[in-house]
């Protein structure tokens, strides 16, 4: 399949079902939108559900620089059971009774995880050492060791505490910054309490603005938000008079005021570029220009 000038540059907002990979996800709506240019912004495991935002033609461009800073799920964490991947579908490395938590002491331990905190995230992810992905690493035997990183828990909150025998179940909604595990937030947990814990389910309602009341859940017949709308819901929006639009077509300095990273429109409402804050804060300078 090649790339079609009549595909649209947009973003795509997909309900990720169970069971596919990110992958498999990013193919189908190829194929879909009949063009290769697609891409996603950020990734969910197979088990996960959820929010996943894909960019098709010039619109895979915006994706690394969506301010998807925010992200919301809802988990169930399993107490009592460690696994070596720190979900349900890695192989058991560990059980302790954890019938002795109580409510109280689940709520507790959770409370330690609000703010910012240091997380180390889980062996098997996506991220990269020394040019290979940890995932690869641990799955052909290599000891995988990941230094924490700092991420921020906005809101965790805990639903639904109940026992199941020997283990404890609980339904989590978490609020957290990008590249958050929350994988890693069941494992540290259940080390808290001293009885392990890894997660049996998980669904991402929010990516940014991005929420799953706006998401395709057929993946044959999909809606595209176009790649204007989409600048608008993720910057703030610029709107230039003719002369400064022709500025941005060359790439050049705006002599505005900008407070963050923003998305600049000709007067016809056509998205041109990203601009951020330059030097004193009186001029701005393209960060990425999406128009000849």
């Amino acid at each position: 399949m090649t790339s079609s000038s009549t595909a649209p540059s947009g973003l795509v907002v997909v309900d990720k079902p169970g069971g596919m990979t990110s992958h498999a996800v990013v193919s189908r709506v190829r194929r879909a939108l009949g063009t290769r240019k697609v891409g996603h912004a950020g990734t969910l495991d197979p088990m996960a559900t959820g929010v996943l935002v894909l960019g098709s033609e010039r619109a895979t461009r915006l994706l690394g620089h969506l301010m998807l800073t925010e992200k919301t799920y809802s988990a169930t964490v399993r107490l009592g059971q460690s696994t070596h991947t720190d979900d349900a579908e890695g192989e058991t490395t560990a059980t302790a009774s954890a019938a002795h938590l109580t409510e109280d002491d689940v709520r507790t331990a959770l409370a330690a995880f609000r703010g910012e905190i240091s997380q180390v995230p889980s062996t098997v992810s996506a991220i990269k050492v020394d040019g290979k992905r940890a995932y690869a690493r641990a799955r052909a035997g290599e000891e995988v060791e990941l230094k924490s990183r700092p991420v921020t828990i906005h809101e965790i909150t805990a639903d639904n505490v109940r026992h199941e025998g020997e283990l404890l179940d609980l339904d989590i909604v978490v609020r957290c910054s990008s590249g958050t595990y929350i994988r890693a937030i069941a494992r540290d947990l259940g080390t808290a309490l001293g009885v392990g814990g890894h997660l049996t389910a998980l669904r991402r309602h929010a990516v940014g603005p991005f929420t799953l009341a706006e998401a395709n859940t057929d993946l044959e017949h999909l809606v595209v938000t176009p790649i204007a709308d989409a600048a608008r819901a993720c910057f703030p929006a610029i709107d230039l008079d003719a002369e400064q639009a022709q500025a941005v077509r060359y790439g050049r300095p705006l002599p505005i005021r900008l407070d963050a990273l923003s998305a600049v429109f000709d007067p016809s409402g056509e998205f041109l570029a990203l601009y951020r804050p330059d030097g004193d804060g009186e001029q701005a300078r393209p960060e990425a220009v999406f128009v000849g």
